[in-house]
């Protein structure tokens, strides 16, 4: 069991951590967590045999290991069948409350992830995602399946998110193309076209702006026909990736659809994680005529300032570095000096590793004579 712990690069603590989390998954009544900090030391030492055959599930299922692997006695009840019946037994138990209450861990990581940023919730989102993948996998073809699906899509794409802001982009990218599977089997055109408009922002990072472009048009192709606020969303993700390819009017021109898609109420609780109200699709604009060189930029990216909510950390850091960039482009070097000191200590403060690497970018201007 040590040899299989270290091999995995566990922590006793760590190990520790997952039994409880994957008992709590398996409704499985287990020691308390300072019980079990003396009976791994003992198991693993030798000390005392792993005697109870929930213990040696647990173990087998967060480390991936068979009986033999792991120096258990073969048990009946450990035949791959009855594992099989197990898991498939645990995932006919997800009703709509169970989607409910994952939606509503969904929704928590999301409001801790413009707050506080995403580096100290992303291992926590990629457990339940883990647990969400185990169930769809069991589960049934009928009941609770599409729904689960559409759960793991929103949580995959928020894993994903997260993991660019920690300039993690092949980890972003496995996460939405996770999250695109999973809304296949939701069958949801809506958080297919969500999923792979997000994957704009990775080729970006990149400096791939050409395939960005079309995964955007292509984006907006899914979604004819959904929601104004979705296709709002969609028109000013596709005028993002236009900006960063240099095409100015082809990018206000989409902008331009997004503001005339844009509802009156830009809440829609069935898309949770669209934000265009308020400062949003004003902040988007303002780095989209900063990414061309329009002068505009700077009074729009002012005016968004003014009417973002301080609660949403990791935008006013973006729009920090956004105006630090417009300020160097108009040869103003203190005031890109000044949003630059702003950007970067909110950008340390949510461990945003994405717009840390842009303010290292940034060329100041030469200062002006004495």
């Amino acid at each position: 069991m040590q040899a299989v712990r270290r091999q995995l690069g566990y922590s006793a603590a760590k190990t520790i951590a997952m039994l409880e989390r994957q008992a709590r998954a398996d409704q499985i009544t287990i020691m308390t967590s300072t019980s079990l900090k003396t009976k791994l030391s003992r198991w693993e030492n030798g000390h005392e045999s792993v005697g109870l055959p929930e213990y040696r599930r647990l173990f087998r299922e967060i480390y991936g290991r068979t009986n033999a692997e792991l120096g258990f006695p073969d048990e009946r009840t450990d035949r791959p069948a009855d594992e099989l019946r197990d898991r498939i037994a645990v995932a006919r138990m997800v009703d709509s409350a169970t989607v409910a209450a994952l939606h509503g861990q969904i929704e928590q990581a999301r409001v801790l992830d413009r707050q506080f940023g995403g580096v100290h919730h992303l291992d926590q989102l990629r457990h339940q995602i883990a647990h969400m993948q185990e169930l769809l996998a069991h589960l049934p073809a009928v009941g609770q399946r599409a729904a689960l699906a559409g759960a793991l899509t929103e949580a995959s794409a928020l894993a994903g998110w997260q993991a660019l802001d920690r300039e993690d982009h092949t980890q972003a990218w496995a996460h939405h193309e996770r999250a695109k599977q999973a809304a296949r089997e939701a069958g949801s055109p809506l958080l297919l076209a969500h999923a792979t408009a997000q994957k704009t922002v990775i080729l970006l990072a990149l400096d791939d702006t050409a395939p960005a472009v079309d995964q955007a048009a292509y984006a907006r192709s899914i979604a004819t026909g959904g929601p104004a606020l979705m296709r709002a969303w969609l028109a000013a993700k596709h005028g993002e990736t236009l900006a960063a390819a240099g095409d100015r009017d082809a990018a206000l021109r989409a902008f331009d659809d997004a503001y005339g898609l844009l509802p009156a109420d830009p809440v829609d609780p069935a898309l949770p994680f669209l934000f265009l109200g308020g400062a949003h699709l004003d902040r988007w604009r303002g780095n989209a005529l900063a990414l061309v060189g329009d002068a505009e930029a700077l009074d729009q990216l002012t005016a968004a300032l003014a009417r973002l909510p301080p609660t949403w950390a990791r935008a006013r850091s973006r729009l920090l570095v956004d105006l630090a960039y417009a300020h160097a482009a108009a040869g103003d070097r203190d005031a890109a000096l000044g949003r630059a000191r702003e950007a970067r200590a909110i950008a340390r403060q949510i461990s945003s590793d994405h717009q840390l690497r842009r303010l290292d970018r940034l060329v100041l201007p030469q200062g002006r004579p004495a």
